[in-house]
């Protein structure tokens, strides 16, 4: 006895090839922008935190020099001693490294500020560049 075996065809048509495209590009389109939003937030975030870094190290600074840096002195006091008798008195570097913004623009700092005008103001200028409402600050 011979049997016969039918051959079936076990490929996919294209209405299922097509139907598997939509749907992977209806969750891609809900999915991705909210990574994009997750990037902004964890950038804001960490210039938030590296604000309060710089303004721990500049009351640090203060403990020690009884006063806190000037405008022009900025940040770099902070990793340097300044010079003439306020050497002596320095106990830094405040910070090791003082880097860029989450977005590459320079962290800014203003004494006495415009914000805590009896001290001192630390900013971002955020994605911008701009100094405006958006600035992520200690005030």
């Amino acid at each position: 006895m011979k049997t016969q075996f039918s051959k079936k065809s076990s490929a996919f048509t294209l209405i299922e090839i097509m139907v598997v495209v939509v749907v992977i590009g209806i969750l891609a389109a809900i999915i991705i922008p909210q990574f994009m939003n997750t990037s902004d937030d964890a950038r804001i975030a960490a210039a938030k935190a590296t604000v309060s870094e710089l303004d721990s190290a500049v009351e640090r600074f203060y403990v020690q020099m009884d006063r806190y840096p000037t405008t022009e002195e900025g940040f770099s006091v902070l990793l340097t001693p300044p010079s003439g008798d306020d050497a002596k008195s320095w106990r830094g570097p405040y910070i090791k490294k003082l880097n860029d913004d989450p977005w590459g623009h320079p962290y800014q700092y203003a004494c006495p500020g415009t914000h805590n005008q009896n001290g001192y103001d630390i900013w971002s200028r955020g994605k911008e560049n701009t100094d405006d409402a958006n600035n992520i600050g200690n005030w």
